[in-house]
């Protein structure tokens, strides 16, 4: 076993771009593990890293890969790793870098747990990059409290269609924005109330405790609607503008009373076993719009990147 399959691109550009080839399966070092990949999600951010919109940050050498999280078992545990045996259901997302979208992967133990038992690769992993992120969001960066208001921007996507679970796990009143034929998707994932946002203005909303922004773009106009203590986290920026809507974001984080707050994810086995716990318990449902083979990637970027989404769009690797 010298080869897998992989989805590549040789040049930034449309969705066409991509292409299954064939890399070398990773060595792992002494403390790893080599993950047999049977799903990944497809992400927005691998769509803007694909089209080189934020090449500053993805560089010119190729071929390069995409895919950021996965589900599937344990083929093999480097000799100094504990815990963990070949074999065992694991889900997580690569540390800060793109290449799920593979028969393999190579991990550290802590950026992996074990998978949620009653979902399939494909059902669990439609949860793993909005769930990580809503939960960090909401937990972490926001302390979203029961009984606060909390505004979730893009609503029916990968990130929103979690986030108004999570919101309503801890206990929040919900309100989400997405588009009209998905309105009632978002009503039955628990939000409280749900507006089209083409045709509702910030300016209608009301007032909100929390904002999680998975959209990027009007950053002033929606931190406009936080109260005094209010908190915005915003986990997208305006790719079309990129350095404007990052020094935005910078300023306000350290100015003024309603500050923004931006990560980048970087869960680790903590964080993957609550989400998982959640999904268990069926406080969190999975949240899957198309399953594809690897072959067929091409076509998952081109219809996350046309919108309406209902969720994730998931890649099966036989």
């Amino acid at each position: 076993m010298n080869e897998m399959r992989a989805a590549l691109y040789d040049r930034y550009g449309p969705p066409e771009v991509l292409y299954v080839g064939k890399v070398p399966v990773p060595d792992i070092k002494p403390d790893e593990v080599l993950v047999r990949v049977r799903a990944v999600g497809v992400n927005g951010g691998e769509l803007y890293g694909r089209a080189g919109k934020v090449r500053l940050v993805t560089g010119r050498r190729f071929p390069q890969r995409t895919g950021i999280d996965f589900a599937g078992e344990i083929a093999e545990v480097g000799p100094s790793v504990t815990g963990v045996r070949a074999g065992e259901q694991v889900w997580g997302v690569l540390p800060r870098r793109l290449g799920s979208a593979a028969e393999y992967v190579a991990v550290a133990p802590r950026q992996i747990s074990p998978a949620p038992r009653n979902l399939t690769p494909a059902q669990a992993v439609s949860l793993l990059a909005g769930g990580t992120t809503s939960l960090t969001a909401l937990t972490a960066k926001s302390g979203l409290r029961p009984g606060e208001r909390l505004l979730v921007r893009g609503g029916s996507g990968g990130v929103g269609s979690v986030a108004v679970q999570v919101g309503k796990v801890l206990g929040a009143h919900v309100t989400a924005l997405a588009g009209a034929k998905n309105l009632d998707f978002v009503r039955g994932l628990g939000a409280d109330e749900v507006f089209d946002y083409r045709t509702t203005g910030p300016a209608e909303l009301g007032t909100f405790d929390v904002a999680l922004d998975t959209v990027g773009t009007q950053h002033p106009s929606y931190r406009r609607l936080l109260a005094p203590k209010g908190r915005m986290v915003a986990v997208a920026f305006d790719v079309e503008n990129v350095l404007p809507s990052l020094l935005r974001l910078l300023v306000s984080t350290v100015h003024g009373s309603r500050r923004v707050r931006f990560f980048s994810g970087n869960p680790h086995t903590e964080l993957l076993t609550r989400l998982a716990r959640h999904a268990e318990e069926g406080e969190i449902r999975h949240v899957v719009d198309t399953v594809r083979p690897l072959a067929d990637i091409a076509s998952a970027h081109r219809d996350l990147e046309a919108g309406g989404v209902r969720g994730k769009h998931v890649i099966e690797i036989g």
